[in-house]
């Protein structure tokens, strides 16, 4: 998604310098006024003029605004008032970032703002999907079930993150051993037997003349290599920010079977629930759908809920759209088709959500199922290559030998 850099005024009559990814200028605009701000400038930002931000404030995660939203509704249900309620968050909250907004949210509610009011000029630590739940809550005099759902909503998200998380971690350990053992062999292992060999009347065979030469090229210059691998790195992760990187991304996810399953079923579990949750909240179905689209990480699923929005505002059933995209299981729309039918959607969305929930931890499961011996075979054969190329030599040498 494209970033865009603004210039503004705030409240105090302060300028303000940021950044917002959107889709477009308008989208920027819109944002920037609901932080309270006016807007003076606003231009699009590419990768090499986009803002550095040195921010050591770590954003705080799923769990934390699980346990915010939980520790709220307690406090409100004991009869603290709303301002208490968030002074004693400030006092509880471990997060750095959250602890700030919290504090200044408390002295927005102190000058007469609403809570939804607030927190919207924190959109860097309270979601859009929150702010959205609490002007329901706060327009239905039900902010105590808006907040109690939103709790219920991010402690699965956390639990979602947490399982994806575990299906990434075996492999890169497993890639970073193997890089260490590639590592220790060329640089130490391998270099003790070359002076050996070079002794040797005999013809080397061509995998140790290639190891023996790649543990050369790695002595020599193993610290541009080093500074290129994390150039490497930081480009191309820098690319994966952009529009047409994310497109990449998204479609190398949809290229590889068993990766598609984890994420099309991710995002069915993730896209049912939200949606739930807001059309619950009585929050209308084209904002519930735009706001359920950029919760979305891959920006294909995004760009087919954000295509759905526009022809639900032309009177197409949400139902069609979903299945046109040909990215969500046909369990989804067809569920979604009887729920519009009976007139009970979100009911038809929490069964949805539920199912997929459990269909993403046997996906992580499969996952990682396949990858532990895929991981283990591609380790043995590099490392089976390297200890070749020692023993083949070695193997030659003694057969001479024992035929003098």
């Amino acid at each position: 998604m494209p970033s865009f850099g603004y210039v503004a005024i705030d409240k105090a009559g302060v300028e303000v310098k940021g950044s917002i990814n959107a889709e477009n200028k308008e989208k920027v605009l819109k944002e920037v006024k609901q932080m309270g701000m006016i807007p003076i400038e606003i231009v699009e930002q590419s990768i090499w003029t986009r803002d550095i931000e040195f921010d050591f404030e770590k954003k705080p995660t799923a769990r934390d605004l699980s346990v915010f939203c939980r520790q709220f509704v307690s406090m409100t249900k004991a009869g603290v008032t709303i301002i208490e309620a968030m002074k004693m968050l400030v006092e509880q909250t471990e997060n750095k970032a959250l602890k700030k907004a919290t504090e200044a949210v408390r002295a927005g509610l102190e000058k007469g703002e609403s809570l939804a009011s607030s927190m919207r000029e924190h959109p860097k630590v309270f979601p859009k999907i929150l702010i959205s739940m609490v002007t329901a809550g706060e327009a239905s005099g039900s902010l105590d079930v808006a907040m109690e759902r939103m709790s219920v909503q991010f402690e699965t998200a956390s639990k979602n993150q947490g399982l994806m998380k575990k299906a990434m971690i075996y492999p890169i350990i497993v890639a970073l051993v193997a890089l260490g053992v590639i590592g220790v062999m060329l640089m130490l292992v391998i270099p003790s037997y070359s002076e050996m060999f070079e002794t040797l009347d005999a013809k080397l065979p061509p995998i140790t003349v290639a190891v023996l030469a790649l543990s050369s090229f790695f002595q020599e210059n193993w610290l541009g290599i080093i500074v290129g691998v994390a150039l490497t790195i930081l480009i191309v992760k820098a690319y994966f920010t952009t529009d047409s990187g994310q497109h990449l991304w998204a479609e190398i996810q949809f290229r590889i079977p068993i990766v598609k399953n984890l994420v099309v079923k991710s995002a069915s579990a993730n896209m049912a629930r939200t949606l739930g949750t807001l059309l619950a909240a009585g929050i209308p179905l084209v904002e519930a759908v735009d706001i359920t689209a950029n919760t979305m990480n891959n920006v294909l699923v995004k760009e087919a809920l954000l295509d759905a929005k526009d022809q639900i505002m032309m009177g197409v059933p949400l139902s069609e759209p979903l299945k046109e995209s040909g990215i969500f299981p046909a369990m989804v729309h067809h569920m979604m088709k009887i729920g519009e039918e009976a007139g009970n959607t979100e009911e038809m969305l929490t069964k949805l959500s539920q199912y997929y929930d459990e269909e993403v931890e046997i996906a992580v499961q499969s996952l990682m199922a396949a990858m532990e011996p895929l991981v283990i075979i591609v380790l043995a054969l590099v490392v089976g290559v390297l200890v070749m190329s020692v023993i083949l030599p070695m193997m030659s040498l003694y057969d001479t030998l024992n035929s003098l």
